[in-house]
């Protein structure tokens, strides 16, 4: 998350004071933004020894912690807000990390590329994976192990019992909520337990 209009619309989602979770907080840019603007508290979880550092040097409090193992080590409804920005497209198990996520915070937030987003459409028409500034990656060396889109988040959350509170796109750091599925390059989705 380096995109500054990107990060104050999703710091915007988190109500002032909330203690929030971060998972795969990279550098904790996010975090130390919520702390400075928001008046919040929490973690980051980060497994990358480089963004440990930055978090520490940020004053971001930091868990070294392996998400693929879930996350036993915070009790049920520890949490105002879990954040997984960036985070689930990366996961083996991204269902398993939903239910974490409501099982130790209240309200969870997620962003991902939407690999539905109309270049991408275009580009896999034309025989190609895409590869854009939220994709940005060649097949072949990307971290992301699945793709998905704004539509199928939706599916996932109703499947899972998951109750959407906002849903919208993100596209040049302005929010979309016209055909997101369609015209936004990032998927974004305030949820909680239904």
């Amino acid at each position: 998350m380096s995109e500054r209009r990107d990060l104050q619309i999703i710091g915007d989602l988190v109500p002032h004071g909330a203690r929030v979770l971060d998972l795969g907080c990279g550098n904790g840019e996010l975090l130390a933004w919520l702390q400075r603007h928001k008046g919040c508290s929490g973690y980051g979880i980060e497994i990358a020894d480089a963004n440990v550092l930055a978090c520490v040097q940020r004053g971001v409090n930091v868990v070294q912690l392996n998400l693929e193992e879930g996350l036993a080590l915070f009790d049920d409804q520890s949490f105002d807000v879990v954040l997984q920005i960036e985070t689930l497209q990366h996961l083996r198990n991204a269902e398993r990390m939903l239910h974490e996520t409501v099982r130790v915070g209240r309200i969870g937030i997620v962003s991902f590329p939407n690999f539905a987003h109309w270049p991408n459409r275009v580009r896999v028409v034309g025989g190609r994976m895409p590869v854009t500034r939220a994709l940005p990656y060649e097949w072949y060396d990307t971290p992301n192990i699945r793709v998905g889109t704004y539509a199928d988040f939706e599916v996932l959350a109703r499947k899972n019992g998951l109750q959407i509170r906002d849903a919208f796109g993100l596209q040049d750091g302005r929010v979309v909520r016209t055909l997101p599925n369609l015209r936004a390059s990032v998927a974004v989705f305030k949820f909680e337990r239904g």
